[in-house]
């Protein structure tokens, strides 16, 4: 079939025009839902201004340093918020990032009272944050405890051999950026890392014998590693009971004299949008809904990759995982 060339222009120039007002689109309503979020998701700065109240604190994922978090916090301590309950669901993280989350609810603990609700998981790093609260809610089937610390590196010496690659370098001492990955890992490397594992370890220990009032059989039981249910934890003194925020709201008002008619409002440790999640999936429906297929596909695997970056935690870990030697 044989098209005029005006007509041929014509449909180009339309097509262009309907990409435009596609993109268009796609952008407006990806703004309508920023400001959505904005108006209804309310930010740790103003969450408890209106009135006295309890507030709901949640811990989930992977814990790395974070000075937004700490800062958040820091506010929660000069908010009217009459009391603090922290839900926790996580597997743990970085050493340094859970010490900071200890510390930081430490500090809230002088200023609020303050209880904490396990909901799933509370293991190594996760369980150095609840030990900042004098007392710990968990359901019976959660899983607590894991204390240890683990130092995990890759090694491609061998891969590196087969594929005839050798990397040179040049050192000022054998210990200087020890382990790299590309050689065998030598005993003094070995013996250095094992120093500071052992290190973190008997902080993590001393600072589960400490809060939790815990005699050294009895730590000596905990502290191999291993994960309890939140029934055998009670036993164990990992936890103080065994319920749920309920339960956690009772003992504020059987020992902390917390009224027991306030309200328990969420605050939130990040910024409304530091968490883009939501706002990246609309954004994939809103561009397939105009016919931007390939530019979905491309925003969901960036989304993929930086999932990917979440995951990768650098130095020292407390941390559980199923099947994973801890």
């Amino acid at each position: 079939m044989t098209y005029d060339p005006d007509v041929i222009v014509d449909r180009r120039r339309i097509r262009r025009k309907l990409t435009f007002w596609r993109v268009v689109a796609t952008v407006a309503a990806i703004v309508a839902l920023i400001v959505v979020a904005v108006v209804a998701t309310p930010s740790g700065r103003n969450a408890l201004t209106g009135g006295n109240a309890i507030a709901r604190v949640t811990i989930e994922g992977l814990i790395q340093s974070n000075r937004d978090r700490v800062e958040a916090l820091e506010r929660l301590e000069k908010s009217p918020a009459a009391a603090v309950i922290v839900h926790i669901n996580s597997p743990g993280g970085t050493t340094s990032g859970s010490e900071q989350l200890y510390d930081a609810l430490i500090r809230l603990k002088a200023k609020k009272p303050l209880v904490v609700v396990v909901d799933g998981l509370c293991a190594s790093g996760a369980y150095i944050t609840a030990l900042a609260s004098d007392h710990i809610v968990a359901q019976q089937t959660s899983l607590v405890g894991s204390i240890g610390v683990l130092f995990q590196f890759p090694n491609f010496a061998e891969l590196l051999k087969t594929v005839g690659v050798k990397v040179e370098e040049v050192k000022s001492s054998p210990l200087k950026a020890a382990p790299n990955g590309f050689e065998p890992t030598s005993p003094e490397a070995r013996a250095a890392l094992d120093m500071l594992v052992k290190d973190s370890y008997a902080w993590f220990r001393n600072l589960v014998k400490d809060r939790r009032q815990m005699d050294d059989d009895t730590l000596q039981t905990v502290a191999d590693g291993r994960v309890f249910t939140g029934h055998q934890a009670v036993g164990l003194k990992l936890v103080d009971q065994l319920g749920d925020e309920k339960t956690a709201i009772a003992w504020l008002v059987a020992e902390k004299k917390i009224p027991a008619d306030l309200p328990v409002r969420d605050f939130k440790l990040t910024p409304s949008l530091s968490d883009m999640t939501f706002l990246r999936a609309a954004a994939v429906v809103s561009l397939e809904a105009v016919g931007l297929t390939s530019f979905a596909q491309r925003l969901e695997h960036s989304a993929v990759l930086q999932a990917v970056d979440r995951a990768s935690l650098d130095g020292m870990l407390a941390i559980w995982q199923p099947g994973a030697a801890q």
